[in-house]
């Protein structure tokens, strides 16, 4: 599904127009962002739980060359499925 396609879900399910829902979305994320950044976690009850997750510095090998390289630290988002959504998708 591609953002274009949940908009139109959200503007006739919620009874917006699309540029409401399109706002309304672009809000949502942001806010997951946001709230990802600032306190590493974001808990949607039932849905399930985004949480920023810190990968250690590594080394690792060029596929192309063979050599060695390092993969410097990052944070990664992730994402637990809640109990709502699993039985959704059963």
């Amino acid at each position: 599904m591609s953002k274009t396609e949940l908009v139109e879900i959200i503007a006739s399910q919620a009874g917006l127009t699309k540029a409401d829902a399109t706002r309304a979305l672009d809000a949502t994320l942001e806010g997951i962002s946001k709230g990802l950044k600032k306190e590493g976690k974001v808990t949607l009850v039932g849905f399930g739980t985004f949480s920023a997750k810190k990968r250690a510095a590594r080394e690792g090998i060029n596929p192309l060359t063979k050599e060695p390289l390092k993969i410097p630290a990052k944070t990664v988002a992730s994402f637990k499925a809640g109990s709502k959504l699993k039985d959704a998708l059963n």
